[in-house]
């Protein structure tokens, strides 16, 4: 019995060489890979270039904050990009352009090395110090949609946008400030829907025959005071109107999901919202006593 106990102690002893041996060649290998995957080329530039597309805040840091700030409140090398109205109004594809070329007559050099994606994540970023991180991205280009409004869509025939266009329809400046995507598209290809009647065309006949079609702007037990599409105000009174008709539709065309494709459609949507989120900004920023004056 004694001899057997004896050798118990070694038999374990020369198990356990083995056991602790193949432990140690686990750890030296993952080590070696690890160490081989670090000094492999182009793996660490790979894994920043992730990272930086990943994170848009790195990508600002990296980039913008040693002249402008962490915060972009502007630094002792550049001015402050978050709150200044030119900046903000922006649309994101002219921030992108700007990074991508530089202003070099503001000593500015060109970020076109880090590629657009970076640079997508940078205004990200940006939009998110300057308070319009929540807001959904625009679904098309605002540049192409801002052709369209002044061009082949003919918006501009009736509606103005920063003092540009007719005065038939309402001021679209700030018309979708709070409005979403689908909420601005809806509004253009169907304007008839859950259209108050008095809101819509009107057909008026008065006493002399002469008949006028606009909308009415404003209207009592008196008087109506009535809009034609060439932009002028007629103000009747009532006792002058023999019939008065109300069309029941909007002045505006019906056909818009016809005449323009999904991609013109979303280009437009796009201008619309930049336009009045630009004009929402430079309010928020605007000093209380230049809100008052408005």
């Amino acid at each position: 019995m004694r001899e057997e106990q004896k050798k118990r102690p070694v038999v374990s002893t020369a198990t356990s060489i083995p056991i602790q041996f193949t432990i140690m060649l686990c750890f030296l290998t993952s080590a070696v890979t690890a160490l081989h995957g670090q000094g492999k080329p182009g793996t660490a530039a790979s894994r920043a270039k992730t990272a930086h597309r990943i994170e848009p805040r790195t990508a600002f840091e990296n980039v913008c904050a040693s002249c402008h700030g962490l915060d972009a409140r502007g630094g002792e090398r550049g001015p402050d990009i978050a709150s200044r109205p030119e900046v903000v109004g922006k649309t994101d594809a002219e921030l992108v352009k700007i990074l991508r070329e530089g202003e070099i007559s503001e000593g500015m050099p060109s970020f076109a090395s880090y590629g657009r994606a970076d640079l997508a994540a940078i205004v990200t970023y940006l939009r998110v110090l300057q308070g319009r991180s929540r807001e959904t991205p625009l679904p098309g280009d605002p540049g192409a949609g801002r052709n369209l409004f002044f061009g082949k869509a003919k918006c501009s025939d009736c509606h103005m946008v920063s003092g540009q266009g007719g005065f038939f329809g309402r001021d679209l400046t700030a018309y979708a400030a709070r409005m979403t995507p689908d909420e601005v598209r809806a509004a253009i290809v169907d304007p008839n829907k859950d259209l108050d009647p008095r809101l819509g065309l009107v057909t008026v006949r008065l006493a002399d025959s002469a008949v006028l079609s606009g909308v009415a702007r404003n209207e009592d037990n008196f008087s109506l005071q009535l809009q034609t599409p060439d932009g002028a105000f007629h103000l009747l009174n009532k006792s002058d109107i023999r019939a008065l008709t109300y069309a029941g539709r909007s002045p505006m065309p019906s056909d818009y999901g016809a005449i323009l494709s999904l991609v013109e459609l979303n280009d437009l949507v796009s201008y619309l919202l930049d336009t009045s989120r630009s004009v929402r900004g430079q309010k928020a920023h605007s000093k209380p006593e230049e809100l008052d004056e408005e």
